[in-house]
């Protein structure tokens, strides 16, 4: 499968640059606006002679196949979520600690400052790539059938899905939860045949997977804010004449405004639309939370990068 998807590959004849890309999400999803802006910036840069491809919805890679296939130059890029990272690179499940961020804007600070490059970098050292910037994968909710979460006790007993992340995993459990990770695709029929009592995501995912059918109570916790790394593939950077490089970064600063602004205004008229099919929305008390996940943050601080990165993200 490699060996035919070999990418930034050059024609000898024409010259024509060949990017192959690869995202794990649908075409109406923000991620394809991210690349589709990069593709629109490439073609008008090289006037025509880049030929970006896209794949959507893993028609060619899983998450963790194109981080391997990235590493080897097998494809141009693809944005992947930290959690898929964190087994080559530990330190990105600093980005996965519950109630960190206090709204989009401090993420955004935290991943466009210091700590994102620190990250980045090692990322970077870890999988030949480069980090061309930070997408957005949606402010995540707890939701569920049952009650309205207002405070952690609310969670206690309720049955949750949570993401792969042995991080929040711990963090549910404190809060007084039932957390397991059961495939997402499971979700569903989990929920209707009351295996489980609810999920986690943001609601975008929460509109797509249809769930406003098995659940009621969508809680806004904006417990995680996941970070996307817009990964590039080293390897094939290295072969690209100058003026394509620099345009390769150009093209991952415009997806990174771009991908961001879509999913802001997807998750926007996701909420409306799950209003209209009767979800109730609630705010939340996020203070409980965030002196509970402290313990959290003591407990795996050592795994990302120690305490005082995380503080200094507390802080900024």
């Amino acid at each position: 499968m490699f060996f035919g998807l070999l990418a930034c590959k050059q024609d000898n004849d024409s010259k024509n640059i060949v990017m192959k890309n690869s995202h794990n999400a649908g075409e109406k999803h923000s991620f394809q606006d991210g690349y589709n802006a990069m593709s629109e910036h490439l073609k008008k840069a090289s006037n025509g002679k880049i030929d970006f491809q896209i794949f959507p919805a893993a028609q060619i890679a899983t998450e963790k196949e194109a981080i391997e296939m990235i590493k080897l130059g097998v494809i141009a890029s693809s944005p992947v979520n930290v959690g898929a990272l964190a087994s080559s690179v530990p330190e990105v499940d600093l980005f996965n600690f519950p109630f960190l961020f206090r709204d989009t804007e401090h993420f955004y600070s935290v991943v466009d400052g210091p700590v994102g490059k620190q990250i980045a970098k090692k990322i970077e050292d870890k999988l030949d790539c480069i980090v061309l910037g930070w997408w957005f994968g949606g402010s995540r909710n707890v939701w569920n059938k049952y009650r309205p979460i207002h405070k952690p006790e609310d969670l206690q007993g309720l049955k949750i899905r949570v993401i792969g992340s042995s991080i929040i995993l711990d963090g549910f459990n404190s809060f007084g939860a039932q957390a397991t990770s059961m495939s997402f695709n499971q979700l569903y029929s989990a929920v209707s045949t009351k295996v489980l009592d609810g999920g986690e995501c943001d609601n975008t995912d929460l509109l797509d997977m249809k769930f406003y059918e098995v659940t009621k109570y969508i809680s806004n916790t904006e417990h995680l804010f996941p970070a996307i790394a817009m990964l590039f593939s080293k390897k094939q950077y290295d072969k690209l004449p100058p003026g394509i490089q620099k345009e390769v970064l150009e093209a991952g600063r415009i997806s990174v405004a771009v991908q961001r602004q879509s999913m802001k205004q997807k998750t926007e008229e996701a909420v409306v639309q799950l209003q209209e099919k009767g979800m109730i929305f609630n705010d939340v008390d996020k203070k409980p939370f965030q002196d509970l996940a402290k313990e959290l943050y003591i407990k795996y601080a050592e795994k990302v990068g120690g305490m005082q990165l995380i503080e200094q993200i507390i802080n900024q």
